[in-house]
């Protein structure tokens, strides 16, 4: 008989012992998925009956609360990673992941604000008939023509080349992007985090549409940070019950 099928006598989730199928209703997960998740080492190991059956315990439904509501807010791998280490005794490194994830979303909400700044700051740009050469884009802002040759090489910048003389034309976008990226790289970030912002720009079809993106954007990092309190106030929950009646190791 399947574990996921109730039994004559057998104890509700009110009781020491559920059935998978306890732990799956309250999350909308298959039996499956909360069998899936046992093998993975994010609950922690279930007693068996004789006939093989699994026997979980509130133990192990505090701990799938623990992970659901931490995917919410550091994702699938980190959660994973974070209830693995838990249940193999390793909380300070539990810890660690969770402080990292925590760092990662910090360093998002730094990015948010230093291109929200970066947008205020950009002049507009006039279009020059033609589009504009890279000495006279470098000298205008006071970098050298190396530099935006670099930029270009990582992929920032697209200037198309004049059909006669090869040298490279920036039109009103690639000079927008440009400005965009001396104000980022004033700010201190890198070309690796300065890439997917120009790539948001180019997508959303401008600036001021980006503006709206970054609005979306800093409220999904708002939703993250309120999904990491409740995952930390279950991760907490399943640690304190853990400690009260540590599973057989």
């Amino acid at each position: 008989m399947s574990d996921t099928l109730s039994m004559p006598g057998e104890p509700s989730n009110e009781g020491e012992s559920m059935r998978p199928v306890d732990l799956a209703r309250e999350h909308g997960l298959s039996t499956q998925a909360v069998r899936n998740y046992e093998d993975a080492g994010v609950l922690p190991a279930a007693a068996r009956t004789a006939a093989g059956h699994r026997c979980y315990t509130p133990l192990h439904a505090q701990s799938l609360r623990a992970f659901v509501a931490l995917v919410r807010g550091h994702g699938h791998a980190t959660a994973t990673a974070v209830m693995r280490a838990v249940n193999r005794d390793a909380v300070d490194e539990a810890l660690r992941i969770i402080d990292d994830s925590h760092c990662q979303l910090g360093e998002d909400r730094r990015t948010v604000r230093a291109v929200e700044a970066a947008l205020r700051e950009l002049t507009p740009v006039a279009p020059v008939p033609g589009g504009t050469f890279i000495g006279p884009l470098a000298a205008r802002l006071g970098l050298r023509p190396a530099t935006l040759r670099k930029w270009e090489a990582a992929g920032l910048v697209r200037p198309s080349r004049d059909r006669r003389t090869g040298y490279r034309v920036y039109d009103a976008h690639d000079v927008r992007d440009v400005l965009l990226i001396h104000q980022l790289r004033r700010g201190g970030h890198l070309l690796a985090q300065v890439a997917p912002l120009i790539a948001q720009v180019r997508d959303a079809g401008g600036v001021a549409p980006l503006e709206a993106t970054l609005r979306g954007w800093r409220d999904r990092l708002s939703a993250r940070g309120r999904a990491m309190l409740v995952g930390a106030a279950q991760l907490d929950a399943y640690l304190r019950e853990r400690a009260a009646a540590p599973v057989s190791r």
